[in-house]
């Protein structure tokens, strides 16, 4: 069961995607998580998930360029945010430094899993979790200029040239890299680099929820900005760590099924 609530509008440019989730596995689970645009939030309410080989009940996680192997088997059953990153900052006041447990982030986060997990139904903690997030989201934003940078590189799949951001935001490139760091937790070179990745990956497997499209691993590349083929498989071998194949394989049989999702306001 994968249930995908509306983000209510405070959460708005915080939270991307608020979901649901129930699943059961007889056999391991495992699924290749490789970066991507989003900081991540997960609530677990069940049995515990492992994550590169660490059993994690409830965690967070920050922008990163290394990819995550997950597994379970069992009974996995929770909520979990996908956070834009200057959300992610709003809310723990840092940018993670990789996968955090939740008890770690202080008192009021190491209470939330307890608390979802008293409530009815999942109509009930999806709304509990959103009100959470809008009463826990007291930090500072980030700089303006932060904000311009990450947006455009976002929208071209990190395709503009660091140097034409610094730029565009009246900053000086090393400048930009030192406050975007501090900020968002990845240089922009290193983000735009995840970004362009993150396209390619969501074209060969698209995120849970659409429909699958088959394309062509050379036609992938040339759409992202990549120079060619053998370009695509360097950037799957350093931010997958596995091929375009192998990625593309290691999700068939774990990814979601769109006819699972249902919606709910």
């Amino acid at each position: 069961m994968f249930l995908v609530a509306d983000v209510p509008a405070p959460l708005r440019g915080v939270v991307r995607r608020l979901v649901a989730y129930d699943e059961r596995a007889t056999d391991p689970v495992r699924r290749r998580q490789a970066p991507g645009a989003t900081c991540t939030l997960v609530i677990g309410l069940a049995d515990p998930l492992l994550v590169d080989g660490t059993a994690l009940g409830s965690f967070a996680g920050g922008l990163t360029d290394v990819p995550a192997l997950t597994e379970f088997r069992g009974h996995q059953r929770g909520l979990q945010a996908d956070l834009t990153p200057g959300g992610a900052l709003r809310l723990f006041g840092t940018p993670l430094p990789g996968t955090v447990p939740l008890d770690a982030l202080g008192p009021a986060w190491a209470r939330l899993p307890g608390r979802l997990a008293e409530l009815p139904g999942w109509a009930a903690r999806l709304t509990a979790l959103a009100g959470t997030l809008t009463a826990l989201l007291d930090g500072a934003p980030p700089d303006p200029e932060v904000r311009r940078a990450w947006s455009l590189l976002e929208s071209s799949a990190g395709r503009v040239p660091v140097g034409s951001i610094a730029a565009d935001v009246g900053w000086s490139r090393r400048h930009l890299s030192r406050r975007f760091g501090t900020q968002l937790g990845l240089s922009p070179t290193t983000a735009g680099r995840v970004l362009r990745f993150r396209r390619a990956a969501d074209l060969l497997v698209p995120p849970a929820g659409t429909a699958a499209v088959v394309r062509r691993i050379a036609d992938v590349a040339a759409d992202c900005g990549f120079a060619d083929h053998a370009h695509l498989d360097r950037e799957f071998a350093a931010l997958a760590g596995c091929s375009p194949r192998a990625y593309v394989a290691g999700w068939a049989d774990v990814a979601v099924d769109p006819a699972e999702v249902t919606r709910t306001p």
